[in-house]
């Protein structure tokens, strides 16, 4: 029964979005994104998106006050969305003959929010101890490990993600470890695989983990790292050897080089060995792998910071970062975002300096990057909330925040912390049409998401249970009802 619910769920959201004028565009060549099977190869991505659009028509959402998180708000403003992508955006945009057209009249549309900082299908619901999948806590570096090897597609978080506005997100390892592992990019759209929910062309990322939890998961265990001296000792321990390792495989395909370039190698005693840990780190080091770094305090972001250069990578974003603002200066410098919560505070040492006020002051520091996150499978439902929590804080302290600013926080910022701005998180002409339809102001908290679309197909809307989706685990456990 669970099997045959969740196919049907699958298939209402296909055709609720109307007969298709466009047809998805086929996946890319498998030869194109991963290895030939057998193949040992340090190359491609042996686990490709397989993610397509959902059929979608054009459809014209009119009459709305728009914020694209790109520049001013418009007032009667209009949305085109066409093929995917978004067409138009302006006042005066025109409705294709073929186009649904949605009169918006009294409500705001957005782009579709962004949590930069998610655990959902690591950290399953039911939370029992089964689906605990989000920490390898068995050595202080398992760079090696994959978060999208633990995600279950059918967590029912995902869908309560849905209704609050989520339509992308980055899935991280937990916090256990010094370095804990690749994180992924995900479209928040029902899939029986993680890879048909990856974000197409989004990289990879690294989590890593400063202050007290690596020290207390380890030391307790009368283990390094037990000290914050001894963390920092880890991550130089670990990127030195990445180091030599790419140094090994760059001397290797020097060497290879010489005499006819299409000579392929026959002396395989030559060639350096593969290991999953250091290539991640050495994508790190290439800039290919984007770093997110849970840190709380503002001295051990500043020596990140310093880490960082040393090892000639860059951090993309200190996440929780409750200290940030005593280094906003800092992060902007370093043209590295804060990823915050509006108000947690105080349940742990380095916790317990944090002030409401911290997100807008990060943003307020020039060529600032303030990020609103969860972090939370009930606070990823309503981040519009929690950026309106600061937007009152600001404003109560003489910090003046507008709307325009604020809808960044949980949109455009996380996108340029993901490394996929140029595909999402605005809406400009040709980025996805990832786009909510909010019931009135979103930072009210009486707005409630009102549609929700994901490259210009309606996935959810609020009061149609046809377009309400639920996992095949929820239906399944509803008895297929």
């Amino acid at each position: 029964m669970r099997w045959t619910g969740g196919l049907a769920a699958l298939l209402t959201l296909s055709f609720a979005a109307g007969c298709a004028t466009t047809p998805a565009p086929a996946p890319r060549p498998a030869a194109e994104t991963a290895p030939e099977p057998g193949e040992i190869t340090r190359s491609g991505d042996p686990y490709p998106s397989t993610y397509r659009p959902l059929p979608s028509r054009p459809t014209l959402i009119r009459n709305a006050t728009v914020l694209t998180a790109a520049g001013p708000a418009i007032a009667g403003g209009s949305v085109l969305l066409r093929d995917g992508k978004v067409a138009a955006v302006g006042r005066d945009v025109a409705a294709p003959a073929d186009a649904i057209v949605v009169d918006a009249a009294g409500r705001w549309v957005t782009p579709g929010v962004i949590d930069v900082h998610s655990h959902l299908g690591v950290y399953a619901s039911p939370g029992v101890d089964a689906h605990g999948d989000g920490n390898e806590a068995t050595d202080p570096v398992t760079a090696e490990v994959w978060a999208e090897h633990s995600v279950w597609p059918q967590d029912p978080q995902f869908p309560l993600a849905l209704a609050g506005g989520v339509t992308s997100m980055l899935v991280l390892p937990g916090s256990a470890n010094l370095i804990g592992g690749r994180s992924v990019t995900l479209k928040n759209v029902p899939a029986r695989t993680v890879q048909a929910m990856k974000f197409p062309g989004a990289p990879y990322g690294l989590k890593m983990a400063c202050g007290e939890n690596p020290k207390r998961v380890y030391g307790g265990r009368n283990r390094a790292p037990s000290t914050r001296m001894g963390n920092v000792a880890g991550y130089r321990a670990a990127f030195l050897a990445a180091q030599y390792y790419r140094r090994e495989w760059e001397e290797y395909a020097e060497s290879g080089q010489e005499g006819d370039e299409d000579e392929e190698w026959d002396d395989e005693d030559d060639r350096p060995e593969i290991d999953l840990g250091l290539e991640t780190l050495a994508g790190v080091l290439a800039g290919d792998i984007l770093v997110h770094n849970h840190c709380y305090r503002a001295d051990e972001m500043a020596i990140m910071l310093d880490l960082a250069r040393e090892f000639g990578f860059k951090i993309a974003a200190f996440h929780h970062a409750v200290e940030a603002y005593k280094i906003a200066d800092l992060l902007a410098a370093a043209g590295t975002c804060g990823a915050m919560w509006a108000d947690w505070w105080g349940f742990k040492m380095e916790a317990l300096d944090g002030i409401r006020e911290n997100i807008a002051l990060v943003d307020a520091a020039g060529g600032g990057c303030a990020i609103v996150h969860s972090d939370s499978a009930e606070g990823i439902q309503r981040l519009n909330q929690e950026a309106a929590k600061v937007i009152g804080a600001a404003n109560r302290a003489g910090i003046p925040v507008s709307r325009e600013q604020a809808i960044r926080w949980i949109t455009l910022n996380p996108a340029k912390a993901m490394g996929i701005a140029d595909l999402t998180g605005s809406l400009e002409p040709r980025k996805m049409a990832d786009v909510v339809l909010w019931s009135g102001d979103p930072f009210s908290v009486y707005t409630k998401a009102d549609q929700v679309y994901i490259d210009g197909a309606l996935v959810y809307e609020r009061g149609n249970p046809a377009l309400t989706p639920r996992t095949d685990f929820s239906v399944g456990q509803e008895g297929g009802r």
